[in-house]
């Protein structure tokens, strides 16, 4: 029996689910996943950005109920610290939290203009301005990171920052990014990882669709 539970909601479209799924799978817990349809009117309203809170993905363990995937980050890194989740270095691990946070409470132009979705590919996708400064601002901190710790990862080995970026990664893929060879190499890293590789089929097989989200605009 698992020792814990990850409650997620869509694999094709929910990017929060997929960070805190990621998270748990770099820690190397032993969890069950519980999934919340996409059409349950709460976790409509996360996915479609439109909740004033997101308490999906959840994680239940030993006792422990954590949501907002920051909080599930660090409790993951307590309970599982040889995993790495968090840098070993004090000053390395402050930028890891860092670009983190950034990830988690900004960028919204991006998360408006380019929703995940894994199922959908459209070449020459037409970027609105505000994106693009977000999306510049993404590559810039892989740039950064990369060249700083040596990858082939964000903060060389895997970590909760690939976690937190991982989603992004799917975006550009999705809607026909173009990258430098830096960021580009290290999207195709990321989709490549097994990990990312089970979610990506798992969502291809999921039956709902979320008509807000398969208009291209």
């Amino acid at each position: 029996m698992a020792s814990a539970v990850l409650t997620i909601n869509s694999r094709n479209y929910g990017a929060w689910s997929l960070r805190g799924w990621l998270l748990a799978k770099f820690a190397g817990i032993d969890f069950e996943v519980r999934v919340v349809a996409p059409d349950d009117p709460s976790a409509r309203a996360e996915i479609l950005l439109l909740s004033s809170s997101i308490l999906v993905p959840s994680l239940e363990h030993d006792g422990a109920a954590v949501w907002d995937t920051l909080a599930i980050a660090e409790y993951l890194n307590e309970i599982a610290p040889a995993a790495g989740l968090l840098p070993a270095d004090r000053i390395t691990r402050a930028h890891c939290r860092a670009i983190c946070g950034e990830m988690h409470s900004g960028f919204a132009s991006l998360r408006a203009a380019l929703p995940m979705n894994l199922r959908a590919r459209w070449p020459g996708f037409r970027i609105w301005a505000r994106a693009k400064a977000d999306i510049d601002r993404v590559t810039a901190i892989w740039r950064e990171c990369l060249t700083t710790y040596g990858g082939p990862y964000l903060f060389g080995r895997r970590s909760m920052a690939d976690a937190m970026y991982a989603p992004v990664a799917t975006r550009f893929v999705t809607y026909d990014v173009k990258l430098d060879r830096t960021c580009a190499d290290y999207v195709e890293r990321i989709v490549a990882m097994p990990e990312m590789v089970e979610w990506t089929a798992a969502a291809r097989g999921e039956p709902d669709a979320i008509e807000e989200l398969e208009v291209e605009f």
